[in-house]
């Protein structure tokens, strides 16, 4: 079984990346209390139902599949459950899914009687590669992406690449959109593997833990966004606005492709591109630029004198610089002159 460890201090935890590890779950976490389980119409019921079994009393709720739903109601439905079976301090919340219940099964733990125990078991590619690990939880709010959230670690993670079969194309290329991210900006062996294979998928679980190494290792060099996690932000300030105006019509991997090709140089864009039509992912967009100028305005990275962009001028080579809205919308314009 491989295992990784992110080390935080008191709030270091365990990934552990195997497959078929969903069914060693009552081995690997303490699930002798109260588990508030957390999945989605989108998931086999039987993941949640694996972990439900290993629970001494569980509690599973499942929330509509997509984004939509990651909003205070939602949250709301959470709290509900754990205060009406009477949760404790002592007892644990677990996400069974992606990437949105991910961020509100952990926002929910956090906050419960200020903060109670998570665990994440990913079952997709975006959230496998990303989102399961690095303690970001958030809600969004009047159509602005996780505005409202906290840092709250996982006690463990569970990645099982056996939870993936079920995903169809489109969802995989949505996820390998974070994997290709973190690729560009810091392992250009990554990069290479992904534009050089004759079929990517072939390569999965390679592509998972080298994404997760380097997610790993910038979580633990900058735990709260300090400084060198800004670097995951690349393709997601522009990609979130994009999101903000498009979805659930564009994914959020989608949205994060759009995102990156203006933040790059050149000579690296172009081999972005081709990395991304490679995997099905959008390489244009003709939406307004207004509602884009409109969501920066509302960015969590926003200050007066603009936001902390992320650029990559070569591939594997990363830069942050402070840089107005006027400046991202130029250069958003450059590269989707088609835009109206």
């Amino acid at each position: 079984m491989k295992s990784l460890r992110v080390e935080l201090g008191e709030r270091s935890y365990d990934i552990f990346l195997e497959a078929g590890i969903l069914g060693h779950a009552g081995e690997l976490l303490d699930l002798d209390r109260r588990v508030l389980i957390v999945t989605d119409t989108g998931v086999p019921a039987d993941y949640a139902q694996t972990l439900a079994d290993a629970s001494l009393e569980p509690c599973v709720v499942t929330i509509r599949e997509g984004e939509g739903s990651k909003n205070f109601d939602t949250y709301m439905t959470l709290l509900d459950a754990m205060t009406e079976r009477g949760f404790t301090r002592h007892d644990c919340v677990a996400a069974v899914g992606g990437g949105v219940c991910g961020d509100l099964a952990g926002f929910a733990a956090a906050t419960y009687m200020r903060g109670i125990d998570f665990y994440n078991i990913p079952t997709t590619v975006l959230s496998q590669v990303d989102s399961s690990i690095g303690g970001k939880t958030a809600v969004d709010f009047h159509g602005y992406k996780n505005i409202v959230g906290a840092f709250w670690q996982p006690k463990r993670v569970l990645a099982d690449p056996e939870a993936l079969a079920t995903l169809p194309p489109r969802q995989i290329a949505n996820g390998l959109a974070e994997a290709v991210k973190m690729a560009a900006t810091s392992d250009a062996a990554l990069f290479r593997l992904i534009e050089e294979a004759d079929d990517p998928l072939a390569c999965l679980p390679e592509i998972i833990e080298r994404s997760l190494r380097i997610k790993k290792a910038v979580v633990e060099a900058d735990e709260r966004e300090g400084g060198l996690r800004k670097i995951l932000n690349f393709g997601h300030t522009l990609g979130h606005a994009i999101e903000s105006a498009e979805s659930p019509r564009l994914l959020h991997g989608e949205c994060v492709a759009l995102g990156m090709l203006p933040m790059m140089a050149e000579t690296p864009r172009g081999r972005m591109r081709a990395v991304l039509e490679k995997l099905g992912l959008p390489t244009e967009y003709h939406g307004t630029p207004e509602a884009i100028a409109s969501a920066l305005t509302h960015d969590k990275k926003a200050a007066a004198d603009g936001i902390d962009a992320v650029f990559v001028d070569a591939i594997g080579e990363v830069r942050v610089e402070k840089t107005p809205i006027s400046a991202l919308m130029e250069r958003f314009g450059t590269v989707y002159g088609g835009t109206r």
